[in-house]
């Protein structure tokens, strides 16, 4: 018998390097980068919106997006937002809510919406006696106002196929939950070779307004 609670990886930034050995994967990777200022002001005027979120952690907890806007920036930490005239002012006040936690910057995302609330996916994958097996796929529809779609911070649960339906098109349910498996095997391959004794994956994939999958997250202790 497979051990109920597997090995634990917290580190995203080492589980995400590891994903991004992988072309097939990389290419689902939104491009990401270790927290500098440097790092933070060069990925903003490449992509106008990024994420920063704890290298350690889970649950939305620390998720910050960060903008360009005209001259400007802003950031919004859970449902507040932030408005700053500098860069200085505004990597200033990130060091404020971040604190001394290490943290990583990746590529804002526009995800597909339901009534202007963002939908991710989580698909939990786990290893038994005879081999991997899929426990759930489900969609994970923001509470409004804010960006995280984390259960814990009020998002709405719904399978994957209602998600994908009210967002996309129903003619697209098939084709993206196939992806999204296809996606979870290949990772998992990669996964268990770089840090054997996974056994419980969860996946947290976004679907953007264009329909392409991303590979946002991968936990080793899945809500």
């Amino acid at each position: 018998m497979v051990e109920s609670h597997g090995r634990r990886v917290p580190n995203k930034w080492a589980k995400t390097e590891a994903l991004l050995g992988n072309s097939y994967l990389a290419a689902h990777i939104p491009p990401t980068r270790s927290y500098t200022a440097d790092n933070l002001r060069h990925m903003l005027q490449m992509h106008g919106m990024v994420v920063i979120k704890p290298v350690l952690g889970s649950g939305g907890n620390g998720v910050i997006k960060v903008q360009k806007e005209g001259n400007g920036y802003s950031f919004t930490y859970y449902a507040r937002k932030r408005h700053f005239a500098t860069f200085a002012g505004l990597f200033g006040a990130l060091g404020g809510v971040k604190k001394k936690r290490a943290y990583l910057i990746q590529k804002g995302i526009r995800l597909a919406t339901i009534a202007g609330r963002p939908i991710d996916y989580r698909v939990k994958y786990e290893k038994t006696a005879s081999g991997w097996v899929y426990r759930s796929m489900v969609g994970r529809l923001a509470r409004q106002g804010l960006f995280v779609t984390n259960l814990c911070r009020g998002g709405t649960m719904m399978t994957a196929a209602q998600g994908i339906r009210r967002s996309l098109s129903s003619r697209l349910v098939a084709s993206k939950k196939r992806e999204m498996r296809e996606l979870t095997v290949a990772a998992t391959q990669v996964l268990e070779a770089k840090f054997p004794g996974v056994n419980l994956l969860g996946y947290d994939y976004g679907i953007d307004k264009s329909g392409k999958i991303w590979i946002f997250e991968v936990n080793t202790k899945p809500q």
